[in-house]
């Protein structure tokens, strides 16, 4: 509870190719944003997909014990490209809801050990 809690996806880019009418038609696909959901009513959207301990990129404190379910939700931009041409951007982006995951808040107690 008085410590800032890290938070991080590991979504990255992908592609895809397919053939279409005969062509070739290949998709590069990244995720673009992030929204954010702390399960306590607090959010924020970011371009970063955070950082596995110690870069805390991605952090929020948390106010009072209990379960909250925190979740991330990531918008997609692509580009596409026929049969080897120039990559052309796809319009518009496609947001994916992510899954909560469940979190129990604590408070966290210093403790001083002598030796």
């Amino acid at each position: 509870m008085n410590f800032e809690t890290n938070f991080y996806t590991e979504q990255g880019e992908f592609t895809r190719t397919m053939r279409l009418l005969g062509r070739r038609v290949e998709l590069r696909i990244w995720p673009a944003s992030f929204g954010w959901r702390f399960g306590d009513g607090q959010s924020q959207r970011s371009t970063s997909p955070g950082a596995a301990y110690p870069d805390l990129e991605i952090t929020h404190r948390y106010l009072k014990e209990g379960r909250v379910s925190p979740s991330v939700d990531t918008t997609y931009a692509a580009q596409f490209r026929v049969g080897g041409g120039p990559w052309r951007d796809v319009a518009g982006t496609v947001t994916i809801a992510g899954s909560p995951q469940s979190l129990r808040v604590v408070e966290a107690r210093p403790v001083l050990v002598g030796g």
